[in-house]
């Protein structure tokens, strides 16, 4: 299945339209000098966040986590169901003067009205934002392997708290199917960043269905079996306060507080859930 991509105001219907490499007669492009003003620490403050995005800045840490990644803003990089577009606000105007912005989002298969809604907020954000001008809106089914950007292109792929998703959803084949889609994506030497709920490894797998916490090395077991290398991890995400272990899994913690006032002071107090972060490279071809 093509997706279609949404460009800013246009509607792009091929993802080899998009893909179009230069001929032989163009000329190499000049190298841009960025400012050093244009960093992601600038970012958390310009005019596309809102403030309750910018409000959970302290527990999602998106400067250290890019840079943790080395996402650069000349860089093709993919955000893997940005959803409401919280780590879109930081990447989509830092990529937009000298890289490009893929948001691959729910997929247009997908009815339920919680995902078609979703979506289509996103691409009016997209249409709207001038900050989201440059963004191309692609759309990502694990089970589909959908093509989240053209193949060989991404400097990076990210996925932030997805990965639960796929598995409690579809289980083993919808990680198979979503690490093939990152590996497609990427360069040689390309970057797939994962930040996931973190479930301690000695609880039983079977918590991973309900939870929304998984299993680090469950992540690290797919990436691998897709041809990653897993090249380095950070604690930056971490939270140490975080049992794993709550009545109505991660969503009983902040932001959803899914218990309402039970024990609500408790559960704040805890912050948002624990996290891993890892960086993953995809292996340069072999001459």
């Amino acid at each position: 299945m093509k997706p279609s991509l949404f460009y800013g105001s246009t509607l792009v219907l091929s993802l080899g339209l998009v893909a179009c490499q230069p001929s032989a007669q163009q000329a190499p492009a000049a190298a841009v000098e960025i400012p050093a003003t244009h960093n992601l620490t600038s970012m958390l403050h310009n005019t596309a966040r809102t403030p309750a995005n910018a409000a959970r800045d302290e527990y999602r840490n998106p400067v250290a986590t890019l840079e943790f990644f080395g996402v650069e803003p000349d860089m093709t990089v993919v955000e893997i169901w940005p959803g409401g577009g919280w780590y879109s606000e930081i990447l989509a105007p830092y990529l937009q003067p000298y890289g490009q912005f893929y948001a691959a989002h729910f997929p247009q298969s997908e009815t339920r009205n919680f995902y078609v809604n979703s979506r289509n907020r996103y691409i009016e954000r997209v249409a709207s934002d001038p900050l989201f001008a440059s963004t191309v809106v692609t759309e990502f089914a694990p089970l589909e392997q959908t093509p989240i950007a053209p193949a060989g292109s991404a400097d990076v792929v990210l996925t932030f708290r997805n990965v639960h998703n796929w598995y409690m959803g579809d289980g083993d084949d919808a990680l198979e199917g979503a690490f093939a889609s990152f590996f497609t994506a990427l360069k040689p030497g390309g970057v797939l960043g994962v930040v996931d709920h973190r479930l301690p490894e000695d609880r039983p797998d079977a918590d991973m269905r309900s939870s929304g916490y998984v299993k680090q090395s469950l992540v690290v077991r797919y990436a691998e079996q897709a041809g990653f290398v897993l090249a380095d991890s950070s604690e930056v995400n971490a939270n140490p306060n975080d049992s794993a272990d709550h009545p109505r899994g991660v969503w009983t913690l902040p932001p959803t507080l899914r218990l309402g006032d039970e024990n609500r002071a408790h559960y704040q107090a805890i912050g948002e859930s624990d996290r891993f972060t890892l960086k993953f490279i995809k292996p340069e071809t072999s001459e």
